[in-house]
């Protein structure tokens, strides 16, 4: 179990985006290009997927989340080919000698016995760190992708050692890019705990409270959270990062794991020269935890930002438009796909999309507005749980069966009308 200290009132007022939005006055301008997976322009019956969130405008919710499939420009740019709302690049830092991958570094869980090799992919662990390209080749990356697509989301996920001279310095040239957005890592469950980077900062409120402090204090695009699952109450940390200055979360990063041993080899998986180390857990049997946790996260910013313009993305086990639907009706702004991209492919989005736009059309929903945060208002404490349901006994108890007046009785009916009546 994860001890959290948080403070009490002496964090700092709320989000500082009126500031950033001074420093950036195109984000408020800013036009998308609605590409073959866009959401339309609005027309009347047609659903339209187009969102904004924080000032950015994006042709429909989905977002690659950070990770192998915006590694690099070839990928990123596929993304933004494919349709895809927004694209957030695989972590950086300053130095990126200092991370060295191993292979292979992916597991998977099917559905069935242990070490089956049949059935659908359900699970995915992966002991992969953040990027190890060199921080300048990434940045050229950046720019150069915004040079060629101005109109579309590029948000940069960025993660340093408790060094504020660190972040800054590495915030500073990553917005000398123009990249549109921050994704701050604070959810990596392994690698590097020792430097606390990635989740040793996210499972302590003390030391999140005070980096995100040195973040907000130099940044001048939108910074989002990113949120760790392996905490107690993740809504405690979101609170800190929005009372921080940070104008969104994202969550949830994957989940401390280990996927399994080989019943032949007596190996745990992913295995590397005979060994392994825990990793991330994530596709789709992680989805229910994540809604979960989203859940936790969107009742916290209800009650106590309401009136902000706080966003929230979700993330976990998305692979069709009904699992974005999910995460959309528990109150997300916007939803990430990694997994399901290294599973799917980058076409995945135009299936996502159309699912989506079925969905919204059962329900006669034109616009993600119309729906998000919807099912939020049916989740409540299972003492109220107990007290609807006896209300709901005794008054169905209280329901006379049968007629309930002379002027019910029908000549057709009239025998079923008299048998209704009787007690015995």
């Amino acid at each position: 179990m994860v001890t959290l200290s948080l403070r009490g009132p002496a964090v700092s007022s709320l989000s500082l985006g009126p500031r950033r939005a001074a420093a950036r006055p195109d984000l408020q301008l800013r036009r998308v290009r609605i590409t073959a997976a866009g959401g339309g322009d609005g027309a009347a019956g047609e659903p339209d997927l187009r969102v904004r969130v924080n000032g950015l405008e994006m042709p429909n919710p989905f977002v690659i989340g950070s990770g192998p499939p915006g590694t690099n420009y070839t990928v990123m740019k596929r993304a933004f080919d494919e349709g895809w709302g927004a694209v957030i690049a695989k972590t950086v830092s300053l130095d990126a000698a200092k991370v060295v991958n191993v292979t292979p570094r992916y597991a998977r869980l099917r559905a069935g016995s242990n070490g089956s090799a049949k059935g659908p992919i359900i699970g995915w662990e992966n002991i992969e760190l953040i990027s190890d390209r060199p921080l300048e080749i990434m940045l050229n990356e950046f720019k150069q992708l915004k040079e060629e697509y101005p109109d579309r989301v590029l948000i940069a996920s960025i993660m340093e050692e408790y060094n504020k001279d660190a972040w800054q310095e590495l915030i500073e040239r990553v917005e000398a890019t123009g990249v549109d957005a921050l994704e701050i890592n604070f959810s990596c469950p392994h690698g590097m705990p020792e430097r606390k980077m990635g989740a040793a900062v996210g499972q302590d409120c003390t030391l999140l409270e005070e980096v995100c402090g040195w973040i907000n204090e130099k940044a001048t695009v939108p910074v989002w959270a990113k949120m760790t699952p392996n905490i107690t109450d993740i809504s405690q940390p979101a609170r800190v990062a929005l009372k921080s200055g940070c104008e969104g979360v994202s969550a949830i990063n994957t989940i401390m794991s280990v996927m399994g041993i080989d019943l032949n080899t007596l190996r745990p998986e992913p295995c590397v020269e005979g060994y392994s180390t825990p990793g991330g857990y994530s596709a789709r049997a992680v989805h229910p935890i994540a809604l979960g946790k989203v859940m936790q996260i969107a009742k916290m910013m209800k009650t106590e930002f309401g009136n902000t313009d706080c966003s929230l993305s979700g993330i976990g086990g998305v692979e069709t438009g009904g699992d974005a639907a999910e995460f959309i009706l528990l109150g997300a702004n916007t939803v990430q796909v990694c997994t399901g991209v290294m599973m799917h492919g980058y076409g995945l989005v135009n299936k996502l999309c159309a699912e989506l736009k079925d969905f919204m059309r059962k329900h006669n929903f034109s616009s993600i507005e119309d729906f998000r945060g919807v099912s939020l208002q049916y989740f409540t404490t299972h003492t109220d749980l107990v007290k609807r349901q006896q209300q709901a006994i005794r008054q169905r108890k209280a329901v006379r069966k049968g007629l309930q007046s002379d002027k019910e009785w029908t000549g057709d009916g009239f025998v079923k009308e008299s048998e209704s009546m009787v007690s015995n």
